[in-house]
């Protein structure tokens, strides 16, 4: 059975932690304040979770999910996850992380500093697009016509093939943007972020979202310096 590490149980983590029980993985979940404040969200998610420490997540997963702020990103230990796939959910919000200048001027991406801080493990930039509530609404069998597909990138090709077996598990189809690099075609608020799965302000019944929808917004991503 694959266990799922995750550092960080905020919205994106517990829900990523609740579809992969369900899928029949085992969970290890981790934040920064110590297994004791999971108990009751362990408790409601499910038997094959656990709470553990940071560091256990990491160590024990087979696959670990880093979904902290970005302004945590230097804390993911290091050691545990070399050799491991990393699936990076982080966003760029410079009211909550303060400003990085190598994002600012854009000579890198969230993923690509993550990468750098985890020079051993494959990072794989998965999961950051898609609103909580939706990243649980819309999880669809294999081979359901309604079924989402979700942007991945990242520059281990195997690492990669790992990322999207798990988003298989979890209910979603990957689709391969490419390098890290490439990562900031679907960062925040550009027309491949969380406002893909929306028609106008109906947040409350997200839509699917095709290969062609995802194609058609990837294409259309701008630069934030090129967006006026």
């Amino acid at each position: 059975m694959t266990t799922l590490g995750l550092i960080g149980a905020g919205n994106i983590g517990s829900t990523l932690a609740r579809l992969a029980v369900a899928a029949g993985y085992d969970v290890v979940l981790s934040n920064s304040r110590g297994p004791e404040s999971l108990v009751d969200l362990v408790a409601d998610i499910g038997n094959t979770a656990r709470a553990g420490t940071v560091e256990q997540a990491a160590r024990e997963g087979d696959v670990v999910v880093v979904t902290v702020p970005l302004k945590a990103y230097r804390d993911v230990p290091v050691e545990p996850l070399a050799g491991k796939v990393v699936l990076d959910t982080n966003n760029y919000y410079p009211e909550r992380d303060g400003r990085i200048a190598e994002l600012d001027d854009e000579s890198t991406t969230t993923s690509e500093l993550l990468q750098a801080h985890l020079p051993e493990s494959h990072v794989v930039k998965v999961f950051n697009n898609i609103f909580y509530q939706h990243l649980l609404l819309l999880a669809r069998p294999d081979g359901d016509p309604e079924r989402s597909v979700l942007p991945i990138a990242g520059d281990d090709a195997e690492a990669k093939t790992t990322a999207a077996k798990v988003l298989d598990d979890l209910g979603y189809d990957a689709y391969d943007v490419g390098p890290l690099a490439e990562g900031w075609r679907y960062q925040r608020d550009l027309p491949a972020y969380a406002g893909l799965f929306v028609d106008g302000d109906d947040w409350a019944n997200p839509h699917p979202s095709t290969v062609a929808l995802l194609e058609e917004k990837l294409a259309a991503a701008k630069r934030y310096r090129d967006l006026g």
